[in-house]
């Protein structure tokens, strides 16, 4: 799987299990192509990983539905599919197509614009602006299925796929520097006799390796007859190549797409490639599997449309190389992969790449010892308000208890001495006042008080 950066992030694009998005088979249907016509034929339609297969599969399925579009279809020829000749005939389509059609571009919209508002609304940004950057519909019409909407979904179905290959070849690159790296640095670390006996190990392992019976070319008769007898368990004298093909169609449509390509060179890979070597490496069997589709696809695919029809797989049996091919170089056998100064770009990249993610590291622990102190201030000021309103709770229930007549044994009111004197006072000022010389009631009342 190759892993290709979108808006969500990651974009994988298991172009092995697809074939039908190029060319003829840009349209995600089985296509019997030969040199003189193209047959289409029912088959039900593989996931391509694209993050908008599920958009793409449905609007094929619908437009199949249309007897004028599939007729179209089928006389149409890998120039009018590519250059958008064939997305003019949609407005030929019958009413509840073009319906249905819509209402599948509408659902593609909300989607998207879904995954975008979960992702962006933070950003504040426009949602429909950023609906621009999809480039398998058309972002300023978002409520019809028309022409351009075909045309760009295959366009960019057929750019998504026909890259896969080159980013396959980038990402095992740097694998491959990557690991050297890794080795170099692991080396730097001995001293100088552990160095130098880890050194030998890994010699070892790499003559170890290259110690491997002899690889057939991929689509030579020889690796096919070994197919022929190891895999279908038939007589090598026997040997047919219109069975052969038929044997290895898996699914019946007249072509051999790419997975089922792949599927030949298992034997030969297992001469190279063991799970269970620590000396052998599962990515570069990849690669190798990788060259070797390539490679048959260069000799046989006469029309380029990454599809092998029976005629042109009959046609590459009459080739020189059919018969008498070089022995397969495998990685071993040629050249790195990368330059020394490619190596040391990368290293550069790696280096800059740690400079910055060690500046992050750094300031992500200040901003942490930061958020400790402001956290111990926090804490020590929500102390502080605790004892406060302790301090004040404790306070009003003093005064409630001081501002309260004490009760005597029985629960009866017992008055202060003060109060006692006050009223004793205020007998005095009355009997005063009877006698016309004493204080006046307001001042005796504020006596009281």
């Amino acid at each position: 799987t190759s892993v290709h950066n979108t808006t969500f992030g990651l974009l994988a694009l298991p172009y092995d299990n697809v074939v039908r998005l190029c060319c003829l088979s840009v349209c995600v249907l089985s296509v019997c192509v030969s040199m003189c016509d193209v047959c289409v034929v029912a088959c039900p339609l593989q996931d391509t990983g694209l993050y908008y297969d599920r958009y793409l599969r449905e609007v094929i399925e619908v437009l199949e539905t249309d007897p004028h579009f599939r007729e179209k279809l089928q006389t149409a020829n890998t120039e009018d599919i590519k250059n958008g000749r064939l997305s003019k005939e949609l407005d030929l389509v019958g009413h509840h197509v073009r319906t249905r059609l819509d209402e599948l571009k509408r659902q593609e919209v909300s989607r998207l614009r879904m995954l975008l508002k979960a992702k962006l609304d933070s950003l504040q940004m426009d949602h429909a602006s950023l609906l621009k950057q999809f480039e398998h519909l058309d972002p300023h019409n978002q409520n019809t299925f028309e022409a351009k909407d075909l045309e760009l979904l295959i366009s960019t179905a057929t750019k998504d796929l026909e890259n896969y290959d080159a980013e396959r070849h980038d990402e095992f690159k740097r694998y491959e520097m990557l690991k050297e790296h890794e080795r170099r640095e692991y080396l730097k670390g001995l001293d100088q006799e552990k160095r130098e006996k880890e050194e030998k190990r890994m010699e070892e392992l790499k003559d170890k390796h290259r110690k491997h019976p002899k690889v057939n070319a991929p689509g030579s008769v020889a690796q096919l007859r070994e197919v022929w007898e190891e895999t279908d368990g038939l007589d090598p004298t026997e040997f047919n190549p219109k069975t052969f093909f038929k044997l290895h169609d898996a699914n019946g449509d007249g072509v051999l797409d790419e997975q089922e390509l792949e599927a030949l060179f298992a034997k030969e890979l297992e001469k190279v490639y063991d799970p269970k070597n620590e000396e052998d490496d599962m990515m570069e069997m990849e690669e190798e599997r990788l060259r070797m589709r390539e490679h048959v696809m260069k000799n046989v695919d006469i029309n380029q449309d990454r599809l092998v029809s029976l005629e042109e797989f009959l046609k590459s049996t009459d080739k020189k190389e059919f018969n008498n091919p070089k022995e397969w170089d495998t990685l071993d056998d040629t050249k790195p992969v990368f330059t020394e100064a490619e190596l040391q770009r990368f290293e550069a990249e790696l280096q800059t790449k740690e400079e910055e993610l060690g500046k992050r590291a750094e300031s992500l622990r200040q901003e942490q010892d930061l958020l400790k102190e402001r956290g111990k201030a926090l804490e020590a000021q929500r102390r502080e308000y605790q004892q406060a309103v302790l301090e004040m709770s404790q306070r009003k229930e003093k005064q409630a208890v001081e501002g309260q007549p004490p009760t005597g044994p029985n629960g009866e009111l017992q008055f202060h001495q003060e109060m006692q004197k006050l009223e004793d006072q205020g007998k005095r000022d009355r009997q005063d006042k009877k006698g016309g010389d004493g204080v006046s009631w307001g001042h005796f009342c504020f006596c009281l008080l």
